[in-house]
C-alpha cells in the first residue's frame, strides 16, 4: 500500500519554445508525444509518479489556459489535483500556492516536484531515489534535490556543487556547497575534472513544512501573500482568491528564492539516466537511429548521403533527402524547419521573429 503522506506536485506550464513548430503557446511539448512511444511526456511523467506515490496526491500546477488539455490527457484526475496558474509567474509562486493547499489537507506531507517533460529509463531507481530522499526529509529539516552525474562537459544546464568532505554515507546524502549556474565549456570541464559536480535536473523533495518554513524564511513577502489565502484554500472561494492575489506576487524560480538562499540544502546523485529533452538535439540523442545516424520520427524516409539528421513529420508523408548532415527536419502543420542541429539554441529567438513577422502561426 502506498504511503498516504507521499505527494507529487508535476509543472506542466512551460511553452518548450526550442521545440517548435511542434510545442507551442496553444499546445506545449508536455502534451506531445515526442518521443514516438504512444503516450505524451505528461502521460509517461503522471504514471511513473504513481510506482511511489497514490494518484490521488498528484497535483498538476499549470497555466490556466491547460486546463482542458490536462484533463483531456489525464482524464482519471479531479478538479482537486489541478492547481491552475491565472498567469506565468515561475516556479516559486506557484510551488508555494501549492504547498499551502497540500499543508491544509496533510501537514505530514512529504512532496516530491518534478518536471512534467524529462526523460527517465530506469523508473524503479528513481522510485528508489526518491524514497531515499522522502525518508532523509521525514527526520530532518531538509530541502533534498536530486542531481544527475554529468557524462561529458555540458553548457546547457546548470550545476550543484557538493561537500566533497561532508557525506552522510548511509544514504548517500551530500549537503550542498552552491549551485552554480550555466557555465562556459572551459569551466563545465573544470567542474568535471573536480568530480563534486551534478547537473541540476530540477527535481526537489522536501517536507511540506520544511518548504512553507523555508518560503517564511527567505521570502516574507512572497509568503504573506498567499499564507493570507489559507482559510479559503480548497474551498469554492479559492479561486476568487488566486484570482486577484497571483498576479501581485514577485516573478521568481523556486532555485532563486529558497535554494540559493538556503543552508539546509542536500542532493542525492541519482541512479537512473537523465535527459531533460529541452532541445531537438536532446530528443535525437533518446531516439533510434538508422545505419547512418539518422532519427526518424512518424514519417517514412528514404536517405541518401545524409547522417546525423533528426526528421519529424506527420505519419503518411514521405520524407527525401540527400546531401544534408547534422540537420532538424520537422514538418509540422503549416511549418516546415530545416535548420542546422548545432545552431538549436537559436530556434527560440527564430520563433519570436516569425510570431513578429507573420503573428501566431
Amino acid at each position: 500500500m502506498k504511503n498516504k503522506n507521499y505527494y507529487a506536485i508535476l509543472m506542466a506550464g512551460g511553452v518548450g519554445s526550442r521545440f517548435w513548430p511542434v510545442s507551442t503557446q496553444s499546445y506545449p511539448k508536455q502534451f506531445h508525444d515526442m518521443l514516438g512511444t504512444g503516450e505524451t511526456l505528461i502521460q509517461k511523467t503522471f504514471k511513473r509518479l504513481t510506482n511511489l506515490i497514490p494518484e490521488e496526491n498528484i497535483f498538476i500546477l499549470t497555466n490556466e489556459r491547460y486546463n482542458n488539455l490536462v484533463f483531456e490527457q489525464l482524464p482519471t484526475l479531479t478538479k482537486r489535483q489541478v492547481v491552475l496558474e491565472p498567469t506565468m509567474r515561475n516556479t516559486a509562486p506557484c510551488i508555494l500556492y501549492a504547498s499551502l493547499k497540500i499543508q491544509k489537507e496533510n501537514k505530514d506531507a512529504l512532496m516530491i516536484v518534478a518536471p512534467s517533460d524529462h526523460w527517465i529509463e530506469d523508473e524503479q531507481a528513481f522510485s528508489n531515489n526518491v524514497k531515499t530522499a522522502f525518508d532523509y526529509c521525514t527526520s530532518s529539516d531538509a530541502l533534498m534535490t536530486l542531481g544527475i552525474t554529468p557524462t561529458f562537459p555540458n553548457t546547457g544546464y546548470g550545476y550543484i556543487e557538493f561537500d566533497k568532505e561532508e557525506s552522510l554515507s548511509e544514504l548517500q546524502v551530500k549537503s550542498v556547497k552552491q549551485f552554480r549556474e550555466k557555465p562556459d565549456y572551459e569551466t563545465a570541464k573544470s567542474f568535471i575534472d573536480q568530480g563534486n559536480f551534478l547537473w541540476n535536473a530540477g527535481i526537489f523533495m522536501w517536507s511540506v513544512a520544511s518548504v512553507i518554513s523555508a518560503f517564511k524564511r527567505n521570502q516574507p513577502e512572497l509568503y504573506k501573500l498567499f499564507e493570507c489565502g489559507y482559510n479559503v484554500y480548497n474551498t469554492e472561494f479559492e479561486d476568487d482568491f488566486i484570482r486577484d492575489n497571483y498576479g501581485k506576487s514577485e516573478n521568481i524560480s523556486v532555485d532563486y528564492a529558497l535554494m540559493e538562499k538556503s543552508d539546509n540544502v542536500y542532493v542525492i546523485s541519482a541512479t537512473f539516466d537523465w535527459n531533460d529533452l529541452g532541445t531537438w538535439g536532446s530528443l535525437y540523442d533518446k531516439l533510434d537511429k538508422d545505419g547512418h545516424n539518422n532519427a526518424i520520427l512518424e514519417a517514412k524516409s528514404l536517405a541518401e548521403n545524409a547522417e546525423g539528421n533528426i526528421v519529424r513529420a506527420p505519419k503518411d508523408k514521405l520524407v527525401v533527402i540527400d546531401g544534408l548532415n547534422n540537420y532538424i527536419i520537422v514538418d509540422h502543420r503549416n511549418t516546415l524547419l530545416i535548420y542546422p542541429k548545432d545552431k538549436e539554441q537559436d530556434i527560440k529567438q527564430i520563433q519570436q521573429r516569425i510570431k513578429k513577422k507573420y503573428g501566431d502561426l
